[in-house]
């Protein structure tokens, strides 16, 4: 819960953001965290061309990271987000005996996500509000500002690109390269994942750095 002392702290839409985006990130633990499970699938791939190897061999990687979180008593939330990636992509892979089955789900995802926020965009109510909602306390309040809509939503534009770009490279390869892919798609998930994300984020901090939009609209006289 949001205490009032940290609602205070936050009297702007852009240091509001800001919180958010660096909780989300997890640093450079939780970017790593993320990526190793399919670093690990792609490796063992091209080594072994064995699908159920390089599956055992991510899902146990993932599996070590959560230990190791669990026995330093950190947030497992990044190690598992990945676990739950790859354990999903193996459910995909172990039905249709394809490897590259193991990177549709992300695919889909981001198409899903990409979806949902251009949604969100059209109908004003762009998920980027609603981080400042989990500051203020007040789900909604943001929408009654029509300068702070604005913002939220060319911030939502910003996350909503990466998404699309990773679409518009992987699935093609997907559909046309086949198993012969599964070492592109890999290279191609962990080049255009946290990477990616990052220069969007960093394009949004820049964004945000360059005003400062009151999070309650001023009160009429």
């Amino acid at each position: 819960m949001t205490t009032t002392d940290e609602t205070a702290a936050h009297d702007t839409v852009e240091a509001a953001i800001r919180v958010q985006l660096a909780k989300a990130l997890g640093g450079v633990r939780g970017i790593v965290e993320a990526a190793v499970p399919t670093i690990a699938f792609t490796v063992m791939w091209i080594v072994t061309s064995d699908l159920k190897t390089s599956l055992i061999v991510s899902i146990s990687a993932a599996v070590v990271l959560l230990i190791v979180r669990l026995l330093q008593r950190s947030t497992p939330q990044f190690v598992l987000n990945s676990l739950v990636g790859i354990g999903v992509g193996a459910f995909f892979a172990s039905r249709t005996g394809e490897a590259r089955a193991v990177y549709l789900p992300g695919i889909l995802y981001n198409a899903a996500y990409s979806v949902a926020m251009l949604l969100s965009i059209v109908t004003r109510w762009p998920v980027v509000g609603f981080m400042i909602g989990s500051v203020t306390g007040d789900p909604t309040g943001w929408r009654a500002d029509p300068a702070v809509v604005r913002l939220c939503s060319r911030l939502t534009w910003m996350l909503l690109i990466p998404c699309v770009v990773r679409v518009a490279v992987q699935l093609p390869v997907y559909l046309i390269g086949g198993n012969d892919a599964v070492a592109e798609l890999g290279i191609l998930k962990i080049v255009m994942g946290w990477p990616l994300q990052v220069a969007g984020l960093a394009a949004m901090v820049w964004l945000l750095s360059r005003g400062r939009t009151p999070v309650r609209p001023p009160a009429l006289p």
